[in-house]
């Protein structure tokens, strides 16, 4: 006796849900990995969400932020949007304050799927910013066998050397030697230091090449594509541990210099993976701290997103959200 065909309950109950929209936004964002893992991740959850990639640049953002409907929940961002979107913030978090980076923002509640009134869209919803960079990039490095770091080395000083630094306090750091191509450009991460209690110290990038430099740990910040004229010394490559958040191109020219050194080096796609889950924890529960349901499970099912074949290989960041 055949058994007749029966829908999943799962799936019956899933597609019964009020569709909510989500996206990545930036410019550029055609290599993002995000919409692979977000996906991945919705799908474990049960959760009738879409998760889209959308080319915004500078100067575009409030044009999209007025024309969203009721049915968006949130936003990743990404450069050069981080920044922006703060004057459209109602409540900002701990770590988004101090590093004056927003990845994440959360709308507030409003009811969706009944009416789809275009008129709902003018209807004031409290903005939520997050940077989920930090929690990100600790959680990649746990991950990599590193919870302490006394001596750091930060390579680069644009928006997310901000987060790294955060991150350098989080591992108990007592220094923290930022090299940069301009070091202008690093007075605010000087006054970042002294917020949290770090003794830090800014030099050009021949300074790259000291042979008495000591490190527990690199963190390079510079884009996934640049080219360096200088390189660490090879005892220190091959000794410390280098993460770069860049992961599109892999290997980075300064990745390959730490693999001629015989030292290991981590691209960003760890953090990467670690930041998105802190940011659905956010757009399911406006909570970064509360864990998913079967996160155990939904890492698996991102990861296994994040090591399928990737279609592009765009010069990137791993920090998207």
């Amino acid at each position: 006796m055949n058994t007749p065909n029966m829908a999943d309950p799962t799936e019956s109950a899933v597609s019964a849900a009020p569709r909510r929209r989500v996206a990545v936004l930036g410019s550029p964002i055609a290599h993002s990995l995000s919409p692979a893992l977000h996906t991945a991740a919705y799908r474990v959850l049960g959760l009738n969400w879409e998760y889209t990639a959308v080319q915004i640049g500078e100067g575009e953002l409030d044009g999209f932020l007025d024309g969203l409907t009721p049915e968006w929940l949130g936003l990743s961002l990404t450069m050069p949007l981080k920044h922006e979107v703060q004057p459209r913030l109602d409540i900002l978090d701990r770590v988004a304050t101090l590093t004056g980076a927003v990845n994440t923002v959360r709308f507030g509640d409003s009811p969706v799927g009944e009416s789809d009134d275009s008129t709902a869209a003018t209807a004031p919803r409290p903005f939520s910013g997050y940077n989920t960079d930090v929690p990100g990039l600790v959680r990649a490095l746990a991950e990599a066998g590193i919870d302490r770091a006394t001596h750091v080395t930060l390579l680069g000083a644009g928006a997310t050397a901000a987060s790294a630094l955060v991150t350098a306090a989080e591992l108990g750091a007592e220094t923290v030697q930022i090299i940069a191509r301009t070091p202008g450009r690093a007075d605010p991460l000087l006054d970042l230091g002294r917020r949290l209690g770090l003794v830090v110290t800014v030099s050009g990038l021949p300074d790259m090449a000291a042979a008495d430099r000591v490190s527990d740990l690199v963190i390079s910040t510079m884009p996934g594509d640049a080219a360096l004229q200088y390189e660490f010394p090879a005892a220190l490559r091959a000794d410390t541990l280098l993460f770069d958040v860049g992961y599109a191109p892999w290997p980075t020219a300064l990745a390959r210099s730490w693999a001629a050194a015989g030292g290991r080096a981590l691209s960003g796609r760890t953090m990467l993976l670690h930041q998105a889950v802190v940011q659905i924890r956010i757009f399911l529960a406006n909570d970064p701290f509360l864990p998913l349901p079967d996160e155990e499970e939904v890492l698996e099912a991102m990861r296994a997103a994040l090591d399928a074949p990737a279609g592009g290989t765009a010069p990137g960041r791993a920090v998207e959200g």
